[in-house]
């Protein structure tokens, strides 16, 4: 199963990118993701379901640490490939 993960992280500051900004885009760009997009308004990251939950679960916990008031996220479901484990 692939999973597709949608998050922001909040507050927001349009002048300069606040600490749980940059340690979010650290921790995604760190997992083994197929696929990531980072930005200043949303961030996407697609992958087997396992390394997508794992990411979420650190996301979630350094994010906060780092001073995020807010974590906003979807996850969905976007296939299943042959063979697969999960």
């Amino acid at each position: 199963m692939r999973l597709r993960v949608e998050f922001t992280t909040e507050p927001f500051d349009l002048d300069e990118a606040p600490a749980h900004a940059v340690v979010a885009r650290q921790v995604i760009e760190a997992a083994e993701l197929d696929e990531v997009d980072v930005g200043p308004f949303g961030n996407t990251a697609e992958g087997a379901a396992d390394a997508v939950l794992t990411a979420v679960e650190a996301l979630l916990r350094q994010t906060l640490q780092a001073g995020a008031t807010r974590v906003s996220l979807q996850v969905n479901v976007v296939g299943a490939g042959e063979g697969d484990a999960e």
